[in-house]
């Protein structure tokens, strides 16, 4: 029989479960205890009604809350784009090659080096709290790279991975997207599909227009991958209805959106995942969560970490911006940021502290959860459980 742990002296334990404690979306548990059964929750509660346990671990008078569930990551890649961040930040046009000198330098690092940098990011990933993570290929662009990028995902510690050979056309496609279209969704497809839960596109102007992005998509389900969609980031367009039309779990940036793109969410299970790093990073406009969450669309944050227009790994620091920029409350953005990006990975496991979930709880240098907003860039997280182990 698994080993028990009693995580006690809980000043406030957010469940994200409304039948336990205070009956509202996060279901907050004052004065609470939880107890670990493996690497699941087997008890949640009144401290003083916790149920013996083989061990015990003191959380001081902390608030608990349910690892961050980071659902859109680009941790597959080599090489550095600093230069590119500071010609941006400073106003000075960069014409060194953007994606495309991570995409060489990718394609010239062995699979220890894309090994050690995804290990690194998912070190600072989980000291920050974040205890379920999705990371994509596109990075690789060819069949080769792209089918390599996700065996590595596959033997490391991710627990979400997903084909995104549709990123951007590589140079060597420049001028016949069509056909780098066929690639992607014929002998690519092929040779990654095994390695991957997820197919995504990036469905936007200079990227990949409606009908590419249909034939890779329904590609990819006929493979048994789930769609996903980079949709409406840059400019208004059909990346919205497209992941509604597909079934697709999430729609992601959603930043530019009229209002059939909205009615469309709300009366589907896609979730409209909101990445503001990636307008932090580069100056753009924020997507409009109240909006979203008005219409009844449910939303989920995540970092989009990337080298290039999000290099944050920090799921508190996109939950502060989403509080001051997008207009949600300090409720809503701690459920977005977990159970919100659980059911953008259609995960009923992760994202919740009640029993039968995962054993995956950050416990906060802090009496509530509103001090990941009330305190933004400081360091709260101090502890981190892991599927029922110490991580952080």
């Amino acid at each position: 029989m698994p080993q028990t742990t009693a995580l006690t002296n809980i000043a406030a334990l957010v469940t994200n479960d409304p039948a336990q404690g205070d009956g509202s979306p996060l279901g907050i548990i004052e004065n609470a205890a939880l107890v670990i059964e493996g690497d699941q929750v087997a008890w949640v509660g009144p401290a003083d009604q916790a149920p013996p346990a083989d061990t015990a671990h003191d959380a001081g008078g902390r608030a608990a809350v349910p690892g961050f569930v980071d659902s859109h990551s680009h941790l597959l890649y080599a090489g550095d784009r600093t230069q590119e961040f500071n010609a941006r930040m400073s106003g000075r046009p960069y014409t060194a090659g953007g994606i495309r000198t991570t995409v060489q330098a990718t394609r010239e690092a062995s699979d220890e080096a894309l090994a050690a940098t995804l290990d690194a990011h998912l070190r600072e990933m989980y000291a920050q709290g974040t205890t379920t993570v999705e990371t994509k290929s596109g990075y690789g662009l060819s069949a080769e790279h792209e089918a390599r990028a996700l065996r590595v995902a596959a033997g490391s510690g991710v627990d979400e991975v997903t084909y995104l050979g549709a990123h951007v056309v590589p140079p060597e496609y420049a001028h016949d997207a069509d056909a780098y279209t066929a690639l992607v969704a014929g002998p690519m497809l092929q040779e990654c599909a095994p390695h991957a839960r997820w197919v995504d596109v990036f469905c936007e102007e200079g990227a990949f227009d409606e009908e590419q992005c249909r034939t890779i998509l329904t590609a990819g389900k006929e493979k048994g991958l789930v769609p996903r969609v980079h949709a409406n980031q840059l400019s208004y367009g059909p990346g919205v209805r497209l992941a509604v039309e597909l079934d697709a779990a999430s729609a992601d940036h959603c930043t530019h959106l009229a209002d059939e793109d909205v009615d469309a969410l709300a009366h589907s299970s896609t979730v409209a995942t909101l990445l503001p790093g990636c307008e932090f990073s580069t100056r753009a406009v924020y997507p409009d969560a109240r909006r979203l969450l008005d219409a009844g669309v449910t939303v989920a944050l995540s970092t989009d970490c990337n080298p290039g227009s999000s290099y944050t790994s920090s799921m508190p620091f996109c939950l502060a911006i989403a509080v001051r920029e997008m207009n949600m409350t300090p409720d809503e953005a701690l459920w977005s940021a977990t159970a919100g990006g659980a059911r953008a990975l259609r995960r009923t496991d992760v994202g919740r502290l009640a029993p039968g979930s995962r054993a995956d709880v950050a416990l906060l240098d802090a009496p509530s959860h509103v001090h990941l907003s009330y305190r933004p860039g400081v360091p709260l997280v101090s502890e981190v459980w892991r599927r029922g182990l110490r991580v952080a």
